[in-house]
């Protein structure tokens, strides 16, 4: 039986897969090959580049396509060497040659030692190629995979190279060349250390003809990837499970695959193929997935350390209007797949929105001491009142120690609150997170299980709003109890909190801390609490 997959390049007779030449405009890649362009092919790890180019690769080499003869090649173990240019060249060009013998040409295999001792590493790829080419008539494809993954002056070098070749194509030099990474090789900024200065990507490699990107699934796409499942192992999701998939991934290929396998293959439930796949399955799926820190979800949660992903996602933690960031840090923190491509600039999907804050959060949920146990009713609900209260007292005596040892500082109180929910719903609820740029304000809606009920499945739905004092204290409170009434309509909440934090300078404790009921327009009971 085929898989959902998550490691590695799809196998089709081993993965259930969206055909990867169908997620690319193959027309115009094929008229770019033809018109001899060298080109860039970009998007987030993990979004199906490999498998994309390891298609195009067997397309080319197919009867089909005779015009080309195509090699790919993956450079990414001279990431291990990083500037150490004679063994990193070494490395490339072996893997290269291998790659090539794999596809059934042995030229480079006889050649490319002697080529490095003669040349060097600042000219052995640049020959090898292009003697290579020389060797047969068939105009040479080649992919190179991975490219951004070298460092410094071993990054430029294969680039100038490259460039170097670019007057001798075809029957000197490849015909065509595609550099696939996360990023797109106009927006390197890259450190020589043998020069002393930072070249730009666009500069070393001013070939580049076209900049093309991979995205996520479609929709269709994705109901697409999932009927496969269903056709082969007889068990269908409901109508819900495929929204909910959709609204937490927004097709992001590897969660998608990722959430499917744990709900399919990797749970007891799962496994019965007699029972369908339901939207709690996949949650359930989504939070052993967080909780796990797979790979990655921690190589993104990482990037939360750079200064330029950091200038980015604080202000939307915060929800304020302060813009801190550059149109390059946009690009690059765009490129990781953190954020979404299209405008309101945003999280790029539930999921990360997700990680991101209990990331940053995660060393100072370890150093709380609250407990789920001493926050439940008779019933197992939970009390959200006295929760809240806790916080409020907690924040008062702790708040400047705690928001001090946060990287993101602008969003410190938002974070500390929902490390400290955080912490008390990991006993059995989920926290559902909305945050963004201008907002104003962060929604947390807590879903908590609420065995006392007759209703089977029961759950409490209680939304609490944050906010920070920026106005008067009457206007933020009116503006936020209609905020939190609109997110309780749309989140059918059973009840709702606003925590408005003052962080004005040297204001008294008495004077922030308050508790007050309050009435949205119409009237249900909103509980205002002041920090």
């Amino acid at each position: 039986m085929r898989k959902f997959n998550t490691e590695g390049p799809v196998v089709a007779d081993r993965h259930y897969c969206i055909p990867p030449l169908q997620r690319v405009n193959l027309e115009e890649i094929l008229q770019l090959l033809r018109d001899m362009r060298y080109f860039v092919l970009h998007a987030p790890r993990q979004t199906g580049k490999t498998s994309a180019l390891l298609a195009l690769r067997d397309l080319l080499n197919s009867r089909a396509e005779q015009d080309f003869r195509c090699v790919y090649v993956n450079v990414e173990a001279a990431q291990a060497l990083r500037e150490d240019l004679p063994a990193a060249m070494q490395t490339i060009v072996g893997e290269l040659s291998d790659q090539a013998l794999f596809a059934g040409d042995g030229f480079l295999d006889q050649v490319w030692p002697e080529l490095l001792a003669r040349f060097g590493p600042g000219r052995a790829l640049s020959a090898a190629l292009s003697r290579w080419c020389m060797a047969d008539p068939r105009p040479l494809v080649l992919l190179i995979d991975e490219i951004d993954s070298l460092i410094g002056d071993t990054l430029i070098s294969v680039l100038r190279q490259l460039r170097a070749g670019y007057v001798q194509r075809p029957s000197g030099f490849p015909q065509s060349i595609v550099l696939c990474g996360v990023r797109d090789v106009r927006d390197y900024r890259i450190h020589s250390s043998s020069e002393n200065v930072v070249v730009a990507g666009g500069s070393a490699f001013n070939v580049r003809a076209e900049s093309l990107s991979l995205g996520n699934f479609s929709e269709i796409e994705v109901r697409a990837l999932l009927s496969q499942h269903t056709e082969e192992a007889g068990q269908p999701f409901t109508p819900e499970a495929l929204e909910t998939l959709w609204r937490q991934t927004c097709g992001q290929p590897w969660l998608v695959n990722a959430l499917c396998r744990r709900a399919c293959f990797d749970s007891d439930a799962g496994r019965d193929r007699t029972r369908p796949i339901t939207a709690a399955h996949l949650l359930d799926a989504q939070e052993q997935l967080i909780l796990s820190r797979v790979t990655h979800l921690d190589q993104l949660a990482d990037k939360l350390r750079e200064d330029r992903v950091r200038r980015v996602v604080e202000p939307l933690l915060s929800g304020g209007d302060r813009r801190m960031a550059t149109a390059r840090d946009l690009d690059y923190v765009r490129d990781l797949g953190l954020i979404a491509r299209d405008d309101p600039l945003r999280i790029a999907n539930p999921i990360y929105a997700e990680v991101v804050p209990r990331e940053l959060t995660y060393a100072v949920q370890a150093g709380l001491l609250q407990e789920a146990a001493w926050y439940l009713d008779d019933d197992g609900g939970l009390d959200v009142d006295k929760l809240l209260a806790a916080f409020q007292a907690f924040f008062r005596e702790h708040s400047e120690h705690w928001v001090a040892r946060f990287d993101y500082a602008e969003a410190g109180p938002q974070l500390l609150l929902q490390a400290f929910l955080q912490r008390i719903v990991n006993g059995g609820g989920r926290i559902e997170r909305e945050y963004g740029l201008g907002r104003g304000r962060t929604d947390l809606l807590i879903t908590w299980p609420q065995p006392g009920r007759r209703e089977p499945h029961a759950t409490a739905r209680i939304v609490i709003e944050c906010k920070v004092l920026r106005a008067s204290l009457e206007r933020t409170i009116r503006e936020g109890v209609a905020q939190t009434a609109r997110y309780m309509d749309r989140c059918a909440a059973d009840g709702g909190h606003l925590v408005i934090f003052d962080r004005t300078a040297g204001m008294r404790w008495e004077d922030k801390i308050f508790r007050r009921e309050e009435r949205s327009a119409d009237q249900r009971p909103i509980t205002v609490w002041g920090m």
